[in-house]
């Protein structure tokens, strides 16, 4: 069925209107409704969604809004018009039926057994039973307590009951570095979202969300009708805000803010359709009046860097990746796929597609400023165990000085840091890209406008990197020995890669650059201007 998608007007606002409070950290919608709190109106996608189907699966990064969309579904199916007033709901949803809400959330604490999911389970269902008053006549039996449930809250309210469940998956991925604990809290989980086949009859609308997107067969158990939206166009901004949004309910809050360095640090993730600004970001930088990796300091995410790690990815590649449908897909506790998670936790976003007949194929990068440099940031804490602890700032600054010679002590003196330990105990000796991986992250770090597998008409350039007052073309080699081999300068001449940025106004350079595996350091470091080749 194509998709038709029904859109509000937007409400229009100016920089000189009443400001508003910021809703940070609140998952409420009637919170923010009576309390004087801006709102973005999502009201629109829960219709939509009502209109068109009953049972959805929804996959968000963290502190995305899944938790406050659900619970403006809660409101809207419990019939709390006072609470709608002005939004786009308001107008056209049915008030006259009321349906019981049930509501199961695993997004607090964390579980680390089988039996602390159980428990967290059967309080789930008590306290849904508590609140519309249904009495289970087996506690005990999970699947039989939440199918009566279900039934008897139907029956009792005279209208199919809603079940709304937020971070499906949290107690998986919290033992995910425990395959044996991750797998009995997968069999758990089943063993409760099984429940829905059976009860079809008595539900009006389903809606799971959580960060990750474990097979039907995996968790789900023969519901086929459940519909993923997480890459369906029309509902690309249903988490996040929009560059309209951040433009009219939030131009009081503009004031004094770049508007494009706030679109550079925090825009950019895209499910297929429109992109989306993450709201935890854009709400702490307009209390704090300062850009920061709000989001990424929340959680870092040591499991995924320890995992790129062991698996020896090649740093500069994150930034363009390929993927298709099953990749993307290809997540469960025996198989991570590595395009998988990353995609889905947040860290890349989908910055194109190509189709071809059935075939889909994405291209996976870095969705802002924020997660390029912050991400990069943790990777090289692994990738550099004990590394210098110096700032950041004074690579900063030669290289927006063009002092060539400083960078290439800064880096034998970076390389130099790693302790001979650290080099027995891993195998990145035979590593290809371990020394361009620990090169790269470190200036992706800085926030600088990084290519890595830069595109020409005659191959690809390893790197490169544009500066305000010039562009740098990177080759990189590894070499046994410890005597340059100069090969890494004549290729960059060979395929005369500086051709692609001669006409851009800026002095281009060539900038070739030798590892040795037996030295562990650079061995060659060879500038050269491309007006000279």
């Amino acid at each position: 069925m194509a998709e038709t998608f029904l859109k509000p007007s937007p409400l229009r606002h100016n920089a000189a209107m009443t400001r508003k409070k910021l809703p940070i950290g609140i998952q409420t919608f009637a919170k923010i409704r009576e309390g004087d709190y801006y709102y973005v109106d999502k009201t629109h996608y829960a219709v939509q969604l009502a209109n068109e189907g009953t049972h959805y699966f929804l996959s968000r990064p963290r502190r995305f809004g899944k938790s406050l969309f659900l619970d403006t579904l809660a409101e809207l199916f419990s019939g709390n018009r006072p609470l709608f007033e002005g939004l786009y709901a308001e107008g056209h949803w049915d008030w006259s039926r009321k349906h019981p809400v049930i509501r199961i959330s695993f997004a607090e604490g964390r579980l680390e057994s089988r039996a602390e999911l159980d428990r967290r389970i059967r309080w789930n269902l008590d306290q849904n039973r508590a609140r519309l008053q249904i009495d289970c006549p087996d506690r005990e039996d999970i699947p039989g307590c939440f199918a009566n449930l279900i039934q008897a809250a139907a029956k009792k309210f005279g209208e199919r009951a809603v079940v709304l469940v937020d971070e499906y998956d949290k107690p998986i991925l919290d033992n995910l570095t425990e395959p044996e604990v991750a797998r009995a809290m997968r069999e758990g989980l089943r063993n409760l979202y099984s429940v829905f086949k059976g009860q079809d009859a008595y539900l009006r609308f389903v809606f799971l969300t959580g960060v990750s997107k474990f097979s039907k067969v995996s968790i789900f158990s023969g519901l086929n009708n459940l519909r993923d939206i997480t890459l369906s166009r029309a509902y690309s901004a249903i988490c996040g805000y929009r560059d309209e949004d951040i433009d009219t309910v939030f131009a009081p809050e503009l004031e004094g803010l770049d508007r494009e360095e706030i679109r550079r640090w925090y825009n950019g993730y895209a499910w297929l359709g429109e992109k989306v600004y993450n709201p935890f970001d854009v709400l702490l930088l307009f209390q704090e009046r300062e850009f920061r990796s709000y989001w990424f300091e929340t959680g870092t995410p040591t499991f995924l860097v320890d995992l790129l790690k062991s698996r020896q990815t090649f740093t500069p590649k994150l930034d363009a990746l390929i993927a298709d449908d099953q990749l993307l897909n290809a997540f469960d506790v025996e198989h991570i796929a590595t395009e998988a998670i990353l995609w889905q936790a947040g860290y890349l976003t989908i910055q194109a597609v190509e189709r071809l007949g059935a075939v889909s194929q994405y291209q996976l990068g870095y969705p802002n400023q924020e997660v390029e440099s912050a991400f990069n940031t943790a990777l090289l804490r692994a990738l550099v165990p004990d590394g210098p602890t110096t700032l950041p700032l004074p690579l900063y600054k030669k290289l927006i000085a063009l002092d060539f010679d400083g960078l290439k002590a800064h880096f034998e003196s970076l390389y130099a840091s790693i302790p001979a330990d650290w080099y027995r105990a891993n195998p990145v000796l035979h590593y290809e890209g371990y020394w361009a991986s620990v090169f790269y992250s470190h200036i992706a770090s800085l926030g600088f406008d990084l290519i890595p597998e830069d595109v020409t008409n005659q191959g690809r350039i390893d790197l490169t990197l544009k500066l305000d007052n010039a562009i740098l073309v990177m080759e990189f080699k590894r070499i046994e020995g410890e005597t340059p081999t100069g090969e890494a300068l004549a290729q960059l001449k060979a395929k005369a890669y500086a051709d692609k940025y001669r006409a851009d106004g800026r002095p281009v350079y060539l900038l070739a650059i030798e590892f040795s595996s037996h030295r562990r350091n650079v061995v060659g470091w060879t500038v050269e201007s491309a007006e000279t080749v």
